[in-house]
């Protein structure tokens, strides 16, 4: 069991923001013995049988496609230094996998996404809140690389997506979250300036 007590830090952020890029460099510094990443993208309510497509009935970046309740409920039970199978979500069908990944407890656990502020009950969990913000041209830029890249996308239907259902969410739910942080930094600068100040606040939990 974890002798020291489990801290958790929550990166958030619009969509292509970085927030994996920096919870990596966090990893890095700190070392993968002593972090474990977990992904609000895990948390997706099954949803395989009501999609119809990119930017159709199913709206993604609406906090009620989550399951916070139970990601909270997850973060509970690492701070008491207990395991936790997370649910594992498949992009392309949009549905959650038959498999689980166990997350031990560790010394840092990172949590990222782009609605986790909106949660008061995850607020209230996690120990060190960032937002990274970046501005919507270089996000919209780097989700096209990744929806077409990593989860069989076609631009059009991320140009829907990104018009219809991305850009109302993260003004309704992701830029106004900004007040719970307790660090913002510019995703547009180096990132490795910015992780400076990040580092100090971590090893002063």
């Amino acid at each position: 069991m974890l002798d020291e007590d489990c801290k958790i830090i929550a990166i958030a952020g619009g969509s292509g923001a970085g927030k994996t890029t920096l919870a990596k460099q966090i990893i890095e510094k700190f070392g993968k013995d002593k972090c474990n990443l977990i992904s609000q993208d895990n948390y997706y309510i099954d949803l395989s049988e009501k999609f119809d497509y990119d930017g159709g009935s199913i709206n993604f970046d609406n906090p009620n496609m989550l399951e916070f309740s139970l990601l909270a409920s997850h973060l509970k039970k690492l701070k008491q230094k207990y395991p936790v199978n997370i649910p594992l979500y498949d992009f392309s069908t949009h549905s959650r996998s038959s498999k689980t990944k166990q997350i031990k407890p560790t010394k840092i656990i990172i949590v990222d996404g782009t609605l986790i502020l909106n949660s008061k009950e995850l607020i209230e969990l996690f120990d060190l809140k960032i937002f990274i913000d970046v501005s919507e041209n270089i996000r919209l830029e780097r989700r096209m690389t990744r929806d077409i890249n990593e989860r069989n996308r076609v631009l059009e239907g991320v140009l829907v997506q990104w018009e219809h259902q991305v850009l109302p969410m993260h003004k309704k739910y992701v830029e106004t979250s900004t007040k719970f942080a307790d660090i913002i930094i510019s995703g547009e600068k180096d990132i490795k300036e910015s992780t400076k100040e990040i580092f100090t606040k971590i090893i002063d939990l």
